[in-house]
């Protein structure tokens, strides 16, 4: 295989390695395959811009193509017959990058992809860059900076927990979101500006900037409120982190192999033997789940326990959730409400009591666990703010109303500036704002397909 095939092929699943060509290069003709590279019955080769039908036409030499349906097409270059396909044209805007989109379903031969790969690079298409179909979807209206986003996290979803929150961020949850409080924002803003503008009327009463208060106070408790659940929907995209602790030989490691069905840790009646982290990944509750085995709290009697105590504290502080561990002992540990706490019993007699090294009572906490996953992290909740970005946004915005709240009745030329600030961040959220480094770094992560 040439060095065509393989750039095309190869590179449809490198996204994260490569840069999206600026926005001067947006009414360029772009092609890619959009299937995984390899061997397989159909492959999918997607075109995108002004030349997408025009393109296709010469390719297939047929009648003009009817709009969202699908044909069947002889594709040829230079009177040689590369494959036939289905060929289906979406007319722009009516399509998924609000350009003219044509889509070839091919046979998915190495030799065929090859082939109209060549092709296309000889009528002059460019080949896409990694997410430059959904960027142009972003820049062309068709979604926003958010719903882009759950669209990666869906191609990247690996369990039903992901999915579910992927399909919600898509169907613009985080915009109905983020929209309402702009909408706030603009009333307040109204509101202030009118005091500012018209002072000297008759007919404005005297401090109007304070009819914006319900509405700023509105803004800032919804915003608090989608910052507090912004760990939930960041544990669903990148896992909950379960951490299980307690003193020393009271059978964590035990208990970390009978959960995930296998030895991952070593076991042995001396006490100490964990002293660094042990990690096993597990799905619960259609959740991908960490759960770590961490050392013994307990005074340590050297150095290198003492690392592993640290480790161990740190691990606990920051996990979602905890498994408390004990033998009867008492241990001082960083438990906090909706934590479990149970007992490594010989007869387990309740729901709180296990017996590791038989497993009696596992199955049972597994059922805890389960429960506490999905009241915790699947309440049926929508999409919030999953990823740091949208966080940083929110904490922005939230602090821009904050400040509009105090200077509200003393300055209202300065209560303005600090809602402007707070729009200004909620656009960034959307992918409104001029934000051209981020949109990079975003759209970088994307298959070539897509």
């Amino acid at each position: 295989m040439n060095n065509v095939g393989l750039a095309v092929m190869g590179a449809a699943y490198m996204g994260a390695t490569m840069a999206v060509t600026p926005s001067n290069a947006a009414t360029q003709t772009i092609f890619a395959l959009s299937t995984a590279p390899g061997r397989a019955g159909v492959a999918v080769i997607r075109l995108s811009g002004p030349d997408a039908e025009p393109i296709a036409l010469t390719l297939s030499g047929g009648a003009a193509l009817p709009a969202r349906r699908a044909v069947l097409r002889k594709l040829s270059r230079e009177n040689e017959v590369i494959d036939e396909a289905l060929v289906l044209y979406f007319p722009a805007p009516n399509s998924f990058t609000g350009e003219d989109v044509v889509e070839l379903q091919c046979h998915g031969s190495h030799a065929v992809i090859e082939a109209l790969s060549e092709a296309l690079l000889a009528l002059g298409l460019r080949q896409a860059q990694a997410g430059e179909f959904t960027r142009r979807a972003v820049e062309n209206g068709r979604m926003d900076l958010t719903e882009a986003e759950g669209l990666m996290d869906l191609i990247d979803a690996q369990t039903t927990g992901q999915r579910r929150q992927a399909l919600q961020q898509m169907d613009g949850h985080l915009r109905e979101t983020y929209e309402n409080w702009r909408e706030g924002l603009l009333d307040a803003l109204a509101q202030v500006e009118g005091e500012i503008d018209f002072a000297d009327e008759a007919d404005v009463p005297d401090a109007l900037s304070h009819a914006a208060w319900p509405y700023l106070n509105q803004v800032a408790a919804d915003i608090e409120a989608a910052l507090k659940r912004a760990d939930r929907g960041r544990a669903v995209r990148t896992g909950i982190d379960i951490a299980i602790i307690g003193a020393p030989n009271a059978g964590k490691s035990t208990l970390l192999n009978q959960l995930v069905g296998r030895d991952v840790a070593i076991t042995s009646p001396q006490a100490g033997t964990t002293r660094d982290i042990v990690e096993a990944h597990m799905i619960i509750a259609g959740m991908p789940v960490t759960l770590s085995d961490t050392a013994g709290l307990r005074d340590a009697i050297d150095a290198i326990e003492a690392e592993g105590v640290r480790r161990a504290l740190a691990r606990a502080e920051d996990a979602h959730l905890r498994i408390l561990l004990q033998r009867g002992e008492t241990v001082k540990a960083p438990i906090e409400d909706g934590d479990i706490v149970v007992f490594n019993v010989k007869t387990p007699s309740n729901e709180n009591e296990i017996n590791a090294l038989e497993g009696y009572g596992v199955d049972g906490l597994l059922t805890r666990l389960e429960a506490v996953i999905r009241d915790r992290f699947t309440g049926g909740e929508p999409a919030g703010l999953t990823r740091a970005r949208h966080a940083d946004c929110a904490r922005r915005a939230l602090s821009a109303t904050q400040s509009a709240q105090t200077h509200l009745g003393i300055a209202p030329e300065l209560v303005s500036e600090d809602i402007r600030a707070a729009l200004r961040a909620i656009d960034e959220l959307a992918g409104r704002a001029d934000i051209e480094e981020v949109f990079d770094r975003i759209f970088s992560q994307f298959c070539v397909g897509k």
